[in-house]
């Protein structure tokens, strides 16, 4: 009697084993591997260095475009307090091209195949933008030397240099920021194309 009733309470036991082993062993084919944790891991390495790249794009153009303003706003006027500003300004416009510069070439060393030419391309526009920045803060620099020491006409040329100098920097910056957008926009598309299976992609 004991031993009949143990049976009994087993049997249900020994079912769900059953099932969960035939469960197991009848996996769909396709989804008896899990997807590539390397290719997933390298997706999600280049989707982030290419926003980093296009975020340090966008911060430099606006420094960069923010300076220019400065310089506008002291024009005709031989002022050291303003042309500190505008150097400082310049300042701020050529280190946010440098993080561009260095965030670039993350992007470039990371990106898929599919959009590795878009990345390179941030990479050379960055370079530019980042010589371009360089020459404005060296003019600006210029300029508050002559604001100081030499005469109202000279430091008048050294103002509009840097002007001239920082609207250059304006155009590589907005340059940069339109390739490292479409960059990033290349690069999503390449991470969906990377995630569909095999087979699914239109003839």
């Amino acid at each position: 009697m004991t031993s009949r009733k143990l049976r009994f309470l087993l049997a249900p036991l020994a079912v769900a084993l059953g099932s969960i082993a035939f469960a197991a062993d009848s996996t769909a084919p396709g989804q008896l591997s899990p997807p590539s944790s390397t290719s997933q891991k390298a997706g999600d390495a280049a989707g982030r260095a290419a926003r980093d790249a296009e975020k340090a794009a966008r911060e430099a153009a606006d420094a960069t475009k923010a300076a220019a303003e400065k310089s506008r706003i002291a024009t005709g006027k031989v002022s050291k307090a303003l042309a500190e500003g505008v150097r400082r300004a310049a300042r701020k416009a050529a280190e946010a091209a440098n993080r561009l510069e260095e965030k670039a070439s993350t992007s470039a060393s990371k990106a898929l195949d599919e959009s590795k030419d878009a990345a390179r391309t941030v990479e050379e526009e960055s370079k530019k933008a980042s010589a371009a920045t360089a020459e404005a803060l060296r003019r600006a620099e210029e300029s508050l030397k002559r604001s100081a020491e030499a005469s109202k006409e000279d430091a008048e040329k050294a103002a509009q240099a840097t002007r001239e100098a920082l609207d250059k920097a304006v155009e590589a910056t907005r340059s940069a920021a339109k390739a490292a957008a479409d960059a990033s926009a290349r690069t999503v598309e390449a991470i969906k194309h990377a995630a569909r299976p095999a087979g699914t992609d239109k003839k």
